[in-house]
């Protein structure tokens, strides 16, 4: 899957000489091979996944009877839940080939922080009551709004405070905050983990890389959560800023316009 989004990047030199209304309908033709290479990846990859979920989710429910044996429930439930980090892959894989592809649907508008926040918040429940962390919201209630994608702004904080959450110590807090300042609307996500060094930082944002050694590290995923949210930012006229030292944790800072 890797090669997905280096597939969507990959374009024809221009021709010496080319018209402009030539290398137009180039581009559209290119634009429009993309869309259909997404819609295929996501039907064909997405559809059987979502089979193997729920099937496994009856299985290891017992709803249409006893298995007989408490091991075949067992199985059913990891076959679900490795299905669901599949599909979580599936699902990123194809936002990074959407986005360096410049083959999105965003339409942002003025979006209230306040209700996105807690849309995301309970989103993440139970993974913030697992590793006990306190999340605090600093002016919850009343937030300031932005313009937004509504769900590009959902992503951007979901993947923001999900790694936070993940990357925090048990019983660790995460903070977020957000100010008006004169670029727009400022969001900070801080958390108490390990942090990184910063010349780390720009392999952050680079697809399938994580801070740690990929041998070593202690975390699952692929590296693809901070990508998504850089390419989300610029997509909907912002930026994200990453600031970290080893052993003081990690703030993302993310500037939006504002509403």
């Amino acid at each position: 899957m890797p090669e997905a989004a280096s597939v969507l990047q990959a374009e024809s030199p221009p021709t010496t000489g080319e018209a402009p209304a030539s290398a137009s309908r180039r581009r559209t033709a290119m634009d429009a091979q993309k869309r259909s290479f997404l819609r295929m990846v996501s039907h064909e990859l997405r559809t059987p996944l979502n089979s193997i979920i729920g099937f496994s989710e009856i299985i290891s429910r017992e709803l249409c009877g006893p298995l007989g044996s408490p091991q075949y429930k067992e199985y059913a439930e990891h076959v679900r839940l490795s299905g669901l980090k599949l599909l979580r892959l599936v699902n990123q894989v194809v936002e990074i080939a959407r986005l360096e592809g410049h083959v999105t649907d965003l339409e942002p508008r003025p979006e209230p922080l306040d209700h996105a926040v807690d849309d995301v918040l309970d989103q993440l429940q139970a993974e913030i009551v697992a590793r006990r962390i306190t999340v605090t919201v600093e002016g919850r209630g009343h937030l300031p709004d932005v313009t937004a994608d509504p769900r590009g702004l959902r992503t951007v904080l979901s993947n923001l405070l999900q790694n936070a959450i993940t990357f925090s110590p048990e019983e660790g807090e995460v903070r977020l905050r957000a100010r008006r300042s004169p670029g727009g609307v400022r969001i900070c996500i801080e958390d108490d983990g390990e942090g990184v060094a910063p010349q780390e930082i720009p392999r952050l944002l680079r697809p399938f890389e994580q801070g740690q050694n990929a041998l070593t590290r202690s975390t699952e995923g692929a590296g693809l959560g901070l990508p998504i949210v850089d390419l989300l930012c610029h997509a909907m006229g912002g930026a994200l800023r990453l600031v970290s030292e080893p052993g003081r944790g990690l703030r993302a800072e993310v500037l939006l316009p504002s509403a």
